[in-house]
This record gives C-alpha cells, structure tokens and sequence, in this order.
C-alpha cells in the first residue's frame, strides 16, 4: 500500500469517529466539506431528513472564477452563507470530514463566519 493510500484511509478513520459525535438536524444542520485535487465542495444536510439543502462547489458554472485556495475558499464559504441566509438557516454544525481544521478548511468556515452563520 502506497503512502497516498494510507493518507486516505487514516483520513476515512477520523471522518468515521467525527460522524459518531456530529449530526445535523433541522435547526441546525451539518455543513460538510470536501476537497479532490482540483475543486472544493460544500454541502449542508438535514441528517434526519437525509437531505442536501444547500450546496456549492467551485466546479460550478458562476462560481468556477473560484480557485482551489485559501482566498477562493473563503469566498465559497460566503457563498454557501448566503444560500442558507436565503433558506433562514443561520446555526449549523460543522463538519470537517476528517481533514484538518487549517488551511482551506479554515478558510470555508471563517467565510461562512463572516457572513453571519454561527458555529
């Protein structure tokens, strides 16, 4: 097994023990990020609904302008800050999705923070 294999794998385990402690719910559902190599996604879920009500991701149309970097995730997090304003959610969870809480990941949550969401 390759080192990138085992980065991915360590990566799922702690994702595994996040998931046992944070759930979403209707009031307060989870916001999940994920990183590929080239694009950034942020979604927020109803876990009791299993539902997806807010999305966005660089690889869309209007936000492809967006970069895979610590600038251009702090404006997706806005983004997706003004998409759960427009539902009249403004508390979520935030889930890292086993990534480190620094970097691009800090980025997401600190725009989503300026923008007024509370987590």
């Amino acid at each position: 097994m390759d080192r990138l294999e085992q980065k991915k794998i360590r990566r799922i385990r702690r994702k595994k023990h996040i998931r046992k402690l944070v759930s979403g719910v209707g009031d307060r559902p989870r916001m999940t990020v994920f990183k590929s190599g080239r694009y950034l996604y942020v979604q927020v879920i109803d876990d009791q609904k299993e539902q997806t009500l807010v999305s966005a991701s660089n690889i869309e149309k209007e936000l492809r302008k967006l970069k895979s970097t610590i600038d251009g995730a702090e404006k997706l997090g806005q983004v997706v800050a003004g998409r759960l304003k427009e539902k009249k959610i403004d508390r979520v969870v935030f889930d890292r999705n086993g990534y480190a809480y620094h970097g691009i990941v800090r980025s997401i949550a600190e725009g989503a923070r300026k923008a007024g969401i509370q987590f």
